[in-house]
């Protein structure tokens, strides 16, 4: 794996969880992973989750900023056309030097 560009970005996003959807709904994470998959300058994305909480999102890692804020804007208007609210999202660098004794998953592929 190759080091990441300085310009790498985190986006996080926290929302609220929809109620499971049975297999309709499963159908339509794949879809929509794989659909994440393809975005542009998208080096990785972790889903998470808090059933305790009801709340869901995930942490992305993309090459550049712009490319960040580029997605930011169509998962976010994605979420709001299918009635989510109290989407959360911020951006983050890294401390490469200490994520890498840490192992964190950060390199560029």
């Amino acid at each position: 794996m190759s080091p990441l560009p300085e310009t790498a970005t985190l986006l996080i996003f926290d929302f609220p969880a929809r109620k499971p959807g049975g297999e309709d709904q499963r159908l339509a994470l794949l879809a929509l992973a794989k659909d994440i998959a393809a975005e542009p300058d998208l080096l990785w994305k972790i889903w998470t989750e808090d059933k305790e909480a009801g709340r869901s999102g995930g942490i992305y890692l993309f090459r550049t900023r712009e490319a960040a804020e580029v997605y930011h804007a169509k998962h976010a208007a994605r979420l709001t056309a299918a009635g989510v609210t109290g989407i959360e999202a911020v951006y983050r660098s890294y401390n490469a030097e200490l994520t890498a004794i840490t192992r964190g998953p950060v390199e560029g592929g």
